[in-house]
């Protein structure tokens, strides 16, 4: 007998849906809002903008291994929640020290930095909630529409927060970003709780041993794992110098950069809508090594050319770029939430973002280290470089020999978290 879906999970998976459209939406008007705040109201430097970049991310080095125990002693919907809050009142504090001549570079890393544990907390949270309200036959096609509709708020959020930016200015235009972490946190309050569910007596340090143990030790796992790590360190890199590189040396105006940002979104678009027929096609794990070359081509066209043809050359890297990374991040994360044993998936998810995130701000420092000697252009292709390591990861790994993820089965003992 056919088995029916629940429409009760349904409801509530369009509600958590709901919520991170109308966060993401705030968020990509808020990745062009805040540089552009410390690049043209406060004239930050190449090395200042790494730094806000680097500070966005950091708190994946910091907490990103507890976090995976954190959230699984909480109520699911109880972390998302505060987590927006956190993030609503840290945005909401830049257009206040604004209006009373008190903004500047440090409170705009320190602000980065609230939303960066915030963020650590509501992602894993997120990542975890996922599978409890979707069938496991519905993962990938739940992960993709997620994927597509991240990348529809990356497409239309720079380019309206460009034009807000130079409507509006950069400050206003961020209470958007604050507003629309309220209408998330709203939302949220909705839907039931999850969470809590440890077992056993370990205390934290051995919960936490656990999980990473599983991922590093896992022979699909890991190596997907370090080629997130690569993608990510690029993708640091690039936060830092793209404006930087646009604004400065390719004389873009304020609704241009905001239009050249976005087209990362079509990329994604595109990689999201197509994983679900790419992977049926060459398999997920083909898949996964066609998109990290993939990957390599879009950063290396993004920093070619000059004048306008420049301008043609980032738009086209970066939609090719971004396409490839969301075929990697839809495949792997799907893998991650089937192949984990429920009661470890959200250490499974906090150990590899604390990996791969993590590698996001150093991304970052790196780059305005580099992209002031060097300026921006020569960075971004020593990065476009550096990327090769995504598919290379695979390559050397048994990934290359799968056709689908699914039909490695490893030796449970090479993998057991509990043996020592």
């Amino acid at each position: 007998m056919e088995r029916q879906p629940d429409l009760s999970k349904r409801g509530v998976f369009w509600t958590w849906w709901a919520a991170g459209t109308a966060s993401g939406a705030g968020s990509a008007v808020g990745a062009v809002a805040l540089p552009l705040t410390a690049l043209t109201v406060l004239d930050a430097g190449p090395f200042e903008m790494g730094l806000i970049a680097a500070a966005g991310y950091v708190a994946w080095l910091v907490i990103g291994l507890p976090a995976g125990v954190l959230v699984q002693r909480l109520p699911l919907r109880g972390a998302q929640i505060g987590a927006d809050l956190a993030r609503a009142a840290a945005v909401g504090s830049v257009p206040l020290a604004w209006w009373f001549g008190w903004l500047s570079v440090a409170q705009l890393v320190v602000v980065a930095l609230v939303i960066s544990f915030a963020n650590v907390i509501f992602d894993v949270a997120n990542a975890t909630f996922l599978p409890e309200i979707v069938e496991r036959e519905q993962l990938q096609a739940r992960n993709s529409l997620v994927s597509a509709t991240h990348a529809t708020t990356q497409l239309g959020g720079p380019s309206a927060g460009g034009l807000f930016v130079q409507l509006l200015g950069p400050v206003v235009t961020v209470l958007v970003d604050a507003v629309s972490y309220l209408v998330s946190a709203a939302l949220l309050r909705t839907l039931p709780a999850r969470g809590g569910r440890v077992r056993g007596h370990q205390g934290q340090k051995g919960l936490i041993r656990e999980g990473w143990r599983f991922v590093v030790r896992h022979p699909v796992m890991g190596p997907g794992m370090w080629t997130a790590t690569a993608v990510n360190f690029v993708c640091g890199a690039q936060l830092a110098v793209y404006p930087l590189y646009l604004v400065r040396e390719l004389h873009a105006p304020a609704a241009l950069v905001g239009f050249l940002l976005a087209v990362e979104g079509i990329g994604s678009l595109v990689g999201a809508a197509l994983t679900p027929r790419i992977t049926r096609r060459l398999g997920s794990a083909r898949a996964l090594v066609w998109a990290g070359f993939t990957a390599v081509a879009g950063a290396a066209l993004i920093p070619a050319g000059t004048g306008w043809v420049a301008y043609a050359a980032f738009a086209a890297g970066n939609v090719v770029f971004a396409g490839g990374v969301v075929v990697l991040s839809v495949t792997t994360r799907t893998y991650r939430q089937i192949a984990s044993p429920p009661q470890l998936l959200p250490r499974v998810m906090a150990t590899v973002r604390f990996v791969s995130w993590g590698a996001i701000p150093v991304g970052g420092l790196v780059a305005g280290a580099l992209a002031g000697p060097l300026g921006g252009r020569v960075t971004l292709w020593l990065f476009a470089a550096a990327v090769l390591a995504a598919p290379l990861a695979l390559v050397l790994s048994p990934v290359r020999r799968l056709r689908e993820l699914t039909d490695f089965q490893p030796d449970r003992r090479t993998i057991d978290a509990d043996d020592d």
